[in-house]
């Protein structure tokens, strides 16, 4: 059994979270796909970058219909990525270094392959073992239509016909997600008493928290109505929505809380698609998540106006609550920042301009591995390597989620650069990131790589960035000029010609400077005295 590390009061409130796509990330046993040993083996690159704790995707047992978030055994690791014995090596050496770890839980489904899914199927119409999931007549003299109007979030109907014990077409189970995802009923005591069981299974073994996937969807609303308005986009912006944030999450999420509190060092973290910023705020309520994941940066256009709203807004939402803001400029889900603001040289200043920003605001940052190299999207991957779900649920019209899955260049000239030893990747790598490997940015001093390093550097050891603070000066049109209490200035030039610096001496840029000459496309920290 692993140790926790000696707790430390809230530390994730100020935290620099390094998320990991395991099977993107490194591979150690040749199969091309990332494993967790592959993960140790890069612990000092991810010391040197100077994270505070890992986000590691799931890893636990699963048939991989959806990348691991189809989960057969919530308790166990999968032998894809190196079984139990390598999660318990990378937590030992990860906390080692000072780095905790959070794993990724996924409590609003399991696997159709999860052994209670399979006895459901076994057990038939009204029994305890279908109670656990949405079992649902179908609509219609003959039940042939699914039992409401929802849609799956990869596409298609939320509903799938099982054919019963006897042969004949039966009832129907709900999937917010692919139909290998049955989604559970939280209504049912068994559903919330076994996963906290798993919650206390890892905190026991020393994980140091959990990033709650789909944390605004477990609760489903009574009687389970019709949409008013169906909508098939994978991220969902309509708070009028009855398949997510119901008002029964919150009872869950008070009854997570429990677990957690037992374990002091130990932080929830949800996943929490809500626009309402008083109903966002109410998740990280102190009895309910500590954290919880505002994507408003994320889906901003690079316009100085757009990014302090997105700013403003964000902070008001957790304000009233008391609890900590969350940065992320991209994850899994959504496009890398490079692609979203232009791509190529421009869309790569822009993003060496917005790790500045985000990394200057107070709260938790959240960073998806390769964003410190500077990764863009690979939008245009060969249709017959394609593996997210969205493809084939979508008819082939949506390309889904992989272009930004694209695994970690590490060093060499060519694929798979030494990501694995396998001929090629689990998705192929463009051979044009031979400029962009981890290895090349090590050892230069004006790479993407060493821009995120001296930047969270300063930020853990500069008094600059103490307080929770944030206040706004007046900026030249397309700028923005925020200041936080310890006498940090960030200033962003948006606009299209070089703007002046305000006062205060230059600690970083993300762009070479003529003279206090800010140039487009590029932010600058300065700092100040107390008494400016």
């Amino acid at each position: 059994m692993v140790s926790a590390r000696p707790p430390a009061a809230r530390w994730w409130e100020s935290a620099v979270f390094y998320q990991v796509y395991p099977r993107s990330f490194a591979d150690s046993d040749g199969d091309g796909v990332g494993d967790l040993n592959g993960v140790r083996a890069r612990l000092d690159y991810l010391a040197r970058l100077g994270v505070d704790a890992l986000w590691i995707c799931p890893v636990t047992r699963s048939p991989m219909a959806d990348g691991g978030y189809d989960v057969s055994d919530p308790r166990d690791i999968d032998p894809l990525f190196g079984g139990m014995p390598a999660f318990d090596a990378l937590l030992t050496a990860a906390h080692e270094r000072g780095i905790r770890v959070t794993m990724d839980l996924v409590p609003n489904h399991t696997s159709s392959e999860h052994p209670w899914f399979r006895a459901a199927l076994a057990a038939g119409p009204g029994s305890r073992e279908r109670a656990r999931y949405h079992f649902r007549a179908g609509r219609g003299p003959d039940g042939s239509r699914p039992p409401n109007n929802w849609p799956s979030i990869f596409g298609g109907p939320a509903w799938t016909r099982v054919v019963e014990p006897d042969g004949r077409p039966g009832q129907w189970y709900l999937h917010l997600f692919a139909a290998e995802q049955p989604d559970l009923n939280w209504d049912n005591p068994e559903v919330a008493a076994d996963f906290a069981e798993t919650l206390r299974f890892w905190l026991d073994r020393g994980v140091d928290g959990f990033r709650i996937d789909v944390a605004h969807g477990m609760a489903k609303p009574d009687g389970l109505p019709d949409m008013a308005r169906v909508t098939t986009a994978m991220l969902i912006h309509d708070d009028t929505d009855p398949r997510f944030n119901n008002p029964g999450v919150h009872e869950i999420h008070r009854g997570i809380r429990k677990v957690l509190d037992e374990y002091p060092h130990a932080v929830a973290i949800g996943e929490v698609w809500v626009d309402d910023n008083i109903r966002f705020g109410e998740y990280v309520r102190p009895d309910e998540l500590h954290l919880a994941f505002n994507f408003r940066l994320a889906e901003t256009r690079f316009a100085a106006d757009a990014i302090r709203h997105a700013v403003d807004n964000s902070l008001t939402a957790v304000a009233p609550v008391g609890a900590a803001p969350t940065w992320t400029l991209s994850n899994h889900d959504i496009d890398r920042e490079v692609t979203r603001y232009g791509g190529g040289a421009l869309g790569t200043a822009r993003a060496r301009a917005m790790i500045l920003v985000e990394l200057a605001l107070p709260g938790a940052v959240f960073v998806y591995n390769g964003a410190e190299l500077g990764l863009p999207n690979v939008d245009d991957l060969p249709e017959e390597v394609l593996q997210d779900p969205v493809w084939e649920r979508s008819g082939h019209t949506e390309r889904g989620r992989d272009g930004c899955r694209v695994p970690m260049p590490w060093s060499g000239s060519a694929p798979p650069f030494d990501f694995t030893t396998a001929p090629q990747s689990w998705l192929p790598i463009p051979p044009e990131w031979a400029e962009s490997t981890a290895e090349k940015q090590l050892v230069q001093s004006d790479s993407m790589f060493a821009l995120y390093r001296t930047a969270i550097a300063l930020r853990r050891t500069r008094p600059e960035f103490h307080g929770t603070g944030l206040q706004w000066e007046q900026a030249a049109p397309g700028c923005l000029v925020l200041l936080r209490p310890g006498g940090l200035v960030c200033v962003l030039n948006t606009s299209g010609e070089p703007v002046e610096l305000p006062h205060g001496e230059p600690l970083l840029c993300s762009a070479p400077l003529e003279g206090r000459m800010l140039p487009p496309d590029a932010a600058a920290w300065l700092v100040r005295s107390a008494s400016e």
